[in-house]
């Protein structure tokens, strides 16, 4: 599926797969949909280490990145898991300009590195983070109370509903430690109700920049 670099409004740049009219963040800006809804909303709940979270989608590696960023800089240890069915290009992905946008020059090669490293494969980013890549599709997905936090990044429920059902959700409830969370940047009726039934309590919050509501669920 052909693929662009496009740039969002906060600078920084996204892709965009012009078959399907879907991009892999938010046009309104892509950094600051990563900050507002993984970071704020849910990194920033843990205080204390170790934190093991899980990515939905693990695309361009911006979620990743920035949430390097954020341990680093508050000296918690992450376990970061991304899952991705089809994997970007390395030379594709170091084309992004997030390290730029997020003044970042000095983790340049933390953001090569994620995207050069082997799949399949835990690597230690650093004595505080490390990254294992999990190249599968979502309903292979069979972990049980192993993270403390989801990302849900996955294309939007309008481009591909069967990843936003009742069986992905169940498989994201059974992944979750008791109280873990799940944050993403959509905000679907018919998500919530697939959440509640598998026994989440969702909570909706503010939306990323040009997006009024988001969810938030909690395992309890």
């Amino acid at each position: 599926m052909k693929r662009e670099i496009i740039q969002t409004l906060d600078g920084s740049s996204t892709i965009f797969l012009p078959e399907l009219d879907e991009c892999y963040h938010s046009k309104f800006g892509a950094v600051q949909e990563a900050n507002h809804v993984f970071i704020k909303n849910g990194f920033t709940l843990f205080k204390e280490s170790p934190i093991a979270i899980l990515e939905i989608g693990f695309g361009s590696g911006l979620n990743a990145f920035i949430t390097f960023l954020e341990a680093t800089k508050n000296s918690l240890v992450v376990d970061y898991s991304g899952v991705e069915a089809y994997p970007i290009a390395e030379a594709e992905a170091l084309t992004l300009n997030y390290v730029e946008v997020l003044e970042a020059d000095e983790y340049k090669s933390t953001f090569k590195l994620m995207h050069e490293s082997n799949w399949n494969e835990k690597l230690r980013i650093s004595d505080q983070f490390s990254l294992t890549k999990r190249q599968q599709f979502f309903n292979e997905i069979d972990d049980v109370e192993k993270f403390d936090l989801i990302y849900f990044d996955a294309f939007g429920y309008q481009i591909q509903p069967e990843l936003w059902s009742t069986e992905i959700f169940k498989k994201m409830y059974d992944a979750l430690k008791p109280n873990g969370v799940l944050v993403t940047y959509a905000a679907r009726g018919v998500v919530k109700r697939s959440m509640i039934e598998v026994g989440f309590r969702v909570e909706k919050l503010e939306g990323p920049p040009g997006k009024r509501e988001m969810f938030r669920a909690i395992k309890e």
